[in-house]
Order: structure tokens, then sequence, then C-alpha cells
């Protein structure tokens, strides 16, 4: 192992160290305990209060996008690891303006848990709560199965999305449905190139050799759908966009929003040339593109690869994802 650290037990606390020293202006503990972070002028006034959380190593999932025109709060796991219930609760208790709060969060069985377990607590602190579980990978579960599929870089547009609406001072339940609406037409699939290792760890977490390439593995290392040799970027991005748009479908006339995301490791200049070939055969297929996005929004430590969410709009939808947000790891005027 060789990174930049100190000792590994303290990773995650030392980095929270530096991100808060970092943007104290942005952001700003909700308790003695450095995992519970929220917006630094939390809560806001008569806005839904919007939660998530997860295990680090993600970076800018989850905490990342805390900030104004998106999240509200987020509870902070160790490197692929939940947090716990507890530091959900101080979240939501610190976000929570009395117009309920709105967890988003990844499809593991961990956070499904302790979120669970967080809002049932918040229930005996008369906060009103309720969930959303993103789930669109399309490579962790057939057709037909959707609800068993992990949740990776279509978060980054399940914040967006219920953020602005959330700014707009919709009720609960209004930010609860247009977020859903969203996750209804996205679909994401990636692709590893290289694993990455836990520091407390200090080794890979999975073996592939240099002439390898994984389809649709996981951004923890779970396993894909196809293990064989590294193929070109145009080959790659064929085999991404076609299980993509075939699982909706997305057809002719449809408008969406592209996001070419990087698992850690990747150049942003083979990104675009991943959305190069993206943007042909969207072009191609008759489907319109609406405010693409490339760079590293959901990461897995220093993982090379790279994902491809769409997300279907409407009039409603391309509002909201083109009002402003202002976070430390995402900013859009």
């Amino acid at each position: 192992m060789k990174k930049i650290i100190n000792n590994p037990d303290n990773f995650v606390n030392e980095m929270l160290e530096g991100i808060l020293a970092a943007h104290p202006d942005q952001l700003k503990s909700a308790s003695k305990d450095l995992r519970s972070i929220v917006r630094a002028d939390a809560p806001v006034k008569d806005k839904v209060g919007l939660a998530t959380g997860g295990g680090s190593g993600h970076l800018p999932v989850f905490l990342g996008y805390v900030g104004k025109g998106m999240l509200d709060g987020c509870a902070v796991g160790n490197v692929f690891a939940s947090p716990s219930a507890q530091q959900m609760l101080e979240v939501t208790k610190a976000i929570d303006s009395g117009k309920g709060v709105l967890y988003i969060y990844g499809n593991y069985g961990g956070d499904v848990m302790n979120f669970d377990m967080a809002a049932e607590m918040a229930e005996f602190e008369d906060i009103k709560v309720e969930s959303i579980v993103v789930a669109d990978d399309v490579a962790s579960a057939p057709k037909g199965n959707e609800k068993k599929r992990r949740g990776i870089a279509g978060l980054f547009y399940a914040y967006k999305i219920a953020g602005a609406c959330a700014d707009e001072l919709k009720s609960l339940e209004d930010v609860k449905k247009v977020t859903e609406k969203a996750l209804a037409g996205m679909r994401s699939m990636g692709v590893a190139l290289s694993p990455c290792t836990i520091p407390s760890v200090g080794k890979p977490t999975f073996e592939i050799s240099d002439d390898e390439m994984e389809i649709g593995m996981g951004i923890h290392g779970e396993p894909g759908i196809n293990k064989g040799k590294l193929k070109t970027a145009d080959e790659i991005v064929e085999i991404l966009m076609r299980n993509i748009l075939n699982d909706l479908p997305y057809k002719s006339g449809d408008e969406v929003s592209v996001l070419i995301n990087g698992l850690g490791a990747t150049p942003k200049e083979e990104l675009y040339i991943a959305y190069r070939k993206a943007h042909a055969i969207l072009r191609e297929s008759g489907i319109k593109i609406y405010h693409p996005y490339i760079g590293e929004f959901a990461t897995s430590m220093e993982m090379a690869g790279m994902s491809i969410t769409l997300m279907k709009l409407d009039e409603e939808l391309k509002f909201l994802l083109d009002k402003p947000a202002n976070t430390p790891f995402f900013v859009q005027a």
C-alpha cells in the first residue's frame, strides 16, 4: 500500500478534519462526533431537510454534496462501511426545520438497515422522515428485479433534483415524488480496470490483470457481469450504452442528461473520449442530450474505470437540473 496517510485507523477522521477546516463557511459538525456533518446554516427555515450517508472512500459521494441547492447533511462511515443509526439521527435532528426530512441513499444492506432504524428513532423526536433508496446500477440485478440493484453514480442526480425541489420550499411529499420520477428514468453501468486499497486493510480489494477489465463491477469491488481482455474506449462505451439503453428502454425523441463518471484514477481526457462515443450513440438513436456532466462524481478510492448514467428528462426535471448549487465539491451557477 502506497498512500499519503498517517495511521490508517485515523484515515476517515483526519479526512473530515481537513474538509471541515477547508470549508467552515459551508460545513459544520452536528455533534461532538465528526461523522455527522451538516450545512453551516442548518437547519434552513421552512425547507425540507435532505440527508444522506454511506461509507467513506467515494468522494464526492456522499459528503461532498452537502451545501446550498443539494443536501443538508450526511452521516459518514468508515471506508466502504455504513455509518451508524445514531450518527444518522444526529444529522436528522440538526437539519429538521419542522418540514420533515428526506433520506436519500444507495441500496446497500447496512445503509438500508441503519437508515430505517434512524427513521424510527426520529419518530420519537417528532420528526417526520421519508426515504428514497437509489438503485440505478443495471449490472447488479436483472430487469424485473430493479429493487435489488445497487446505487452508484445516479446518487448525484437524486441529490441534485431533490435539492433543487427542496429549495423551492416544496413539501416533503412533493420533493420525494419528483425525486422518484427522476430515478424511474435513470440507469447506470460501469467498468473497472484496477482494484483499490482500503487503508485499514492494506491490500487491494480484488485482483485484475493489467490487460483485463470487468464490466459491471460495483464501487466496492462487487462482481460484475463479464471479466475479459481490455477493449478500446469505443467498444467499452458500446457495451455500457447498449445495456443502459435497452434496460428502460430509452427511445428516439427522448431527452436525457448524461453523466460520465470517473472512479478515482481515470484522467478526464479518457472520460471525454468516452463521452464522444456516448454522444454519437445517442445522436444515432434520436435521443437528445441536455446538460452532460463529465468528471468524478462517485469514486471508489483509487480505482481506475468509469460509469455512465442516463436520466430521462421532462420540463420539470430540466428546470430542477438547471437550478444553482454550491457545495464543497460541486458548483453550478
